[in-house]
């Protein structure tokens, strides 16, 4: 019978970085003005168009977007232009890649278990 892989911390460390990450994803708004960023920068304004709310809420929710590390933003004159940024989605895709790793480990053993005659 074969042992179960021990159970790795998040990333080495990155515990903090990932709670953030799925945090700012956590969010409805937040996800539509990331999946508008993955089109290409853009700035503020022009990512509160479509939204229902105040500029003041939208660089609210930049800027939780921005502390996780999936969104930078830049000031050039008066115009802050957004943009993502591919390490907080790395990060994040490596802790999912990590977990589906000991759950297709754990569903492999349990076939194997499954499959194993009675004695």
């Amino acid at each position: 019978m074969q042992n179960l892989p021990a159970r790795q911390e998040p990333l080495h460390g990155h515990s903090q970085d990932i709670h953030r990450i799925f945090h700012a994803l956590g969010d409805p708004t937040r996800r539509a003005i990331v999946e508008k960023l993955s089109e290409g920068p853009v700035s503020i304004s022009q990512l509160a168009l479509p939204l229902v709310m105040t500029l003041a809420a939208v660089v609210q929710h930049v800027q939780i977007l921005e502390e996780s590390g999936l969104v930078r933003t830049e000031k050039t004159g008066r115009v802050r232009t957004c943009r993502m940024e591919p390490a907080g989605l790395s990060l994040m895709e490596q802790w999912i890649r990590e977990r589906r790793a000991t759950w297709e480990h754990r569903f492999d053993r349990l076939a194997e278990l499954l499959s194993e005659p009675e004695p």
